[in-house]
């Protein structure tokens, strides 16, 4: 047997930022003590390890555990306790379900027909696209197998029966234009819903620790207006900055029909996960209203398609994203909330907040906002942005006399809206860019237009719903 590739060089700059910080425990405040101190060099190393990734992230993560617990930062009894959090079952599960719209073809289905009634268009098929990313987000929370997974096979058949193919230079026929459109339209639908993209649940963990909470129901209706906007106004300016050679598109209902032709009926199973998925979408609406906790609406769905025969143990144990969310999620969350339980966290955001003493909290929160949306350049990946900044922005905000439950929501919020930034900035971000339909060049330029774009809607038009709402 062969050895695992692993990418020792990438484990130099953790490992010396993280001493570096370790080592400097002469020079910190007297008011953070030295477990503190020694908790935020091993968090700061671990997210740099993320960035890096000499390991896949929960391999990263899984060494910044065990260091935590070797160290005597934190007792293995405390260290643990990160993996019987709720927010990350809930993801588990979420994934669970979303592979059964993969087993079934249901996920393949719902994108035909929406192409079979949208498509006459290049427009049409742009919105169509989008549509089928916004119906599977609530229960997708990957992002990246949403949009690699169900959506760029069906984008991908359509471009190429239309002669557009990267290969021999043809891509601007039409699947340039697909393409960006699905990367927006992905961007959007996972600031709609909570349980669209994992680091939204971590945003919300790191909120409730903050004592604020984030419940499905206050995401989606915070989401819903800035989210139509975008949603109806998007894959119009991508039309007018990048529009597509080919305008119209009569073959796409006809190669539709006869795609769906052959899948035949819907079977038993796709059904039934019909049913589940639009069961457990009203609980998560209701779940405030009837009592019923999130989580425990996503056990309820998974254990229903095991019941029925839709998914097997067998497809959960093989479900490895869900495994994998599971190590780090747990470990970045259980490091996350010892930084504050330590008192580094508090400290930090009095420190900062102490700064903005004086000034508008309207300014602070979009001075917050604004700075981060466009560190995310620094990042490669969202799950490490919102583990590195979210928590102490949080805190700066509220010691600024940001109301929480807007501050947190917002904040929450960007974690998604900031995948706009690079063609690294998210993994839909790289999977999309690698197929060769959109030149990094076009990529940043109309990045750089769309970005100004969510900030006004999102963080100006949104906040102003919020008000509505009464978050403020």
């Amino acid at each position: 047997m062969t050895l695992e590739k692993v990418k020792y060089k990438k484990f130099i700059l953790p490992l010396l930022v993280g001493l570096i910080i370790w080592f400097a425990s002469p020079v910190k405040p007297d008011s953070v003590s030295m477990a503190a101190w020694h908790m935020f060099a091993i968090f700061v190393a671990t997210i740099i390890g993320c960035i890096t990734q000499p390991l896949p992230i929960a391999g990263v993560a899984l060494v910044g555990f065990v260091l935590t617990v070797l160290l005597n930062i934190v007792p293995m009894d405390t260290a643990v306790t990160g993996f019987g959090n709720k927010t990350v079952w809930l993801i588990v599960m979420a994934y669970c379900l979303s592979r059964g719209f993969v087993k079934t073809g249901l996920g393949r289905r719902i994108a035909l027909l929406f192409v079979r009634l949208f498509g006459k268009r290049t427009l049409g098929l742009a919105y169509s696209l989008v549509g089928v990313d916004l119906i599977l987000s609530p229960a997708t929370p990957s992002n990246t197998a949403r949009a690699g997974g169900i959506v760029y096979p069906i984008l991908e058949s359509l471009a190429k029966t239309f002669g557009s193919d990267p290969k021999d230079g043809t891509e601007r026929k039409m699947g340039s234009f697909l393409t960006f459109v699905e990367f927006h339209g992905n961007i959007i639908t996972s600031g709609m819903f909570m349980t669209a993209m994992a680091p939204n649940l971590l945003a919300v963990s790191l909120a409730k620790a903050a004592h604020v909470n984030i419940t499905w129901m206050s995401w989606f209706l915070a989401g819903l207006v800035p989210g139509i906007i975008s949603l109806l106004v998007v894959p119009f300016l991508i039309y007018k900055m990048y529009p597509p050679e080919i305008k119209d598109s009569p073959n796409a209902k006809s190669w539709a029909e006869g795609e769906l032709s052959d899948m035949g009926p819907m079977s038993i199973a796709e059904k039934i996960m019909t049913g589940v998925f639009v069961g457990a979408l009203l609980l998560w609406i209701l779940s405030s209203f009837i009592g019923i906790d999130a989580a425990t609406v996503a056990f309820l769905a998974v254990a229903v398609l095991v019941v029925c025969g839709v998914l097997s143990v067998s497809d959960i144990l093989h479900e490895t994203g869900a495994w994998s969310t599971l190590i780090w999620f747990s470990i970045l969350i259980f490091m996350a909330n010892e930084l504050t339980e330590l008192g580094f966290i508090p400290w930090l955001s009095k420190a900062l907040g102490g700064s903005l003493n004086g000034m508008n909290w309207g300014i602070v929160l979009a001075i917050l906002l604004v700075f981060y949306f466009y560190s995310h350049y620094l990042f490669a990946s969202g799950t490490a942005h919102v583990s590195a900044m979210y928590a102490a922005l949080l805190g700066v905000a509220i010691a600024a006399g940001v109301p929480p439950m807007l501050a947190a929501t917002l904040l929450a919020m960007c974690g998604a809206l900031y995948s706009s930034t690079s063609h690294y900035a998210s993994g839909p971000a790289t999977l999309l860019f690698e197929t060769g339909y959109v030149k990094q060049a076009d990529w940043w330029r109309m990045n750089a237009i769309l970005g100004v774009f969510y900030i006004v809607v999102w963080f100006g038009i949104g906040a102003l719903w919020t008000k509505v709402l009464g978050f403020w």
